[in-house]
């Protein structure tokens, strides 16, 4: 598989949180091609299928990594053309002046977030980041002309391209949690070369980045699986008070509530045993990840939470290893492979 080629077009693709067919279409794609039988729910997740071996009834296990992305939803087009908006997720205004944007109306427009030059502020002005509501988008078009091509409630996606850096590092917009998409398809591919036993639901959910987990919530529900994974990013190497996640070291193996402690043990083990890269982090908070969707369903499932190491989120320059998403995707492969159902029985319970 080529991963570059994959999270390049993963990447690229827009998908603003609730405005997700775009990316939806091609993970649908994506996770066609690696022979799994895909389908798509009412509210968007993109479901693969990889069936177990033997006679049932086998195990059945959920990798969940979210295909939203945060971005912008225009609330006014004003009679200057310039464009107000709002934030769609956990997007700092700090970031967005003199950002390159696209917003989609009746057709992608390209445009830029601008503000107020420092040379005709105030002095309190200048000591100040810049508010959300002082910034504007200029797509240079006249108000009438604006009005035609663009609406109240179009998203806008930052537009940062996808580059490469040194060594196997690369950067740019919506690696949250697209690269947590791309460690489903090298699962996948690994999975469709070796017997296992559980049958697979790889889901690409929706809904994450607004906070209400809508995605996972569905997915979890409908299919009543009887263990799961959420696979999604870990800030590297940023916050001195949380556990550092270094690049290039691996997923990071996440340790707190979300997570069930016999399923953690069982990931934990498949890693050392075949001396897969991996890591370690503290997660005191049940929420912030699709884990906690899945853990809460229904009666309570037993979940995981993995990390994949990247710099600047929420920023169009995220920066991911390579080799991280590579080996989150085999560590998947590697323990769902190793599950049958009196294991997965044994996490019932504590």
């Amino acid at each position: 598989m080529d991963l570059r080629e994959k999270l390049t077009r993963l990447s690229t693709t827009p998908g603003v949180s609730g405005f997700e067919d775009p990316v939806a279409a091609v993970v649908w794609e994506e996770f066609a091609a690696l022979d799994a039988e895909v389908s798509r729910d009412r509210l968007g997740n993109v479901i693969a299928l990889k069936r177990g071996e033997g006679e049932g009834p086998r195990p059945r296990v959920l990798l969940a990594a979210h295909l939203d992305e945060i971005g912008l939803i225009i609330t006014a087009v004003e009679d200057d053309g310039f464009l107000r908006f709002l934030p769609v997720g956990g997007i700092d205004p700090r970031v967005l002046v003199a950002q390159e944007v696209v917003v989609h109306g009746r057709r992608p427009v390209p445009g830029i977030i601008g503000a107020k030059p420092p040379h005709i502020q105030d002095g309190d002005e200048q000591k100040q980041a810049y508010p959300r509501e002082k910034l504007y988008i200029d797509v240079g078009l006249p108000a009438a002309r604006a009005r035609e091509e663009i609406r109240v409630g179009d998203p806008v996606t930052l537009a940062g391209r996808f580059f490469s850096l040194a060594g196997d590092r690369v950067a740019g917009k919506a690696f949250d949690d697209r690269v947590g998409v791309a460690s489903l398809l090298v699962c996948l591919e690994e999975l469709g070369r070796r017997p296992h036993v559980a049958d697979v639901y790889a889901v690409a959910t929706v809904g994450e980045e607004t906070d209400g987990y809508r995605g996972a919530t569905a997915a979890a529900f409908a299919l009543a699986p009887d263990a799961a994974v959420a696979i999604d990013v870990d800030f590297a190497e940023e916050e001195p008070n949380r556990t550092p996640a270094e690049l290039g070291k691996g997923p990071s193996l996440a340790i707190g509530p979300p997570v069930h402690p016999r399923v953690w043990e069982h990931f934990a083990a498949t890693a050392r045993g075949l001396g897969l890269p991996h890591q370690f982090s503290a997660e005191p908070d049940p929420r912030g990840t699709d884990a906690y969707a899945l853990q809460v369903a229904r009666a309570g499932v037993p979940t995981m939470l993995l990390g994949i190491p990247v710099r600047n989120m929420h920023t169009a320059v995220e920066v991911v290893s390579l080799a991280d998403v590579e080996a989150t995707g085999r560590l998947l492969a590697e323990a769902v492979a190793r599950l049958d159902r009196r294991l997965v029985e044994g996490w019932q319970c504590f």
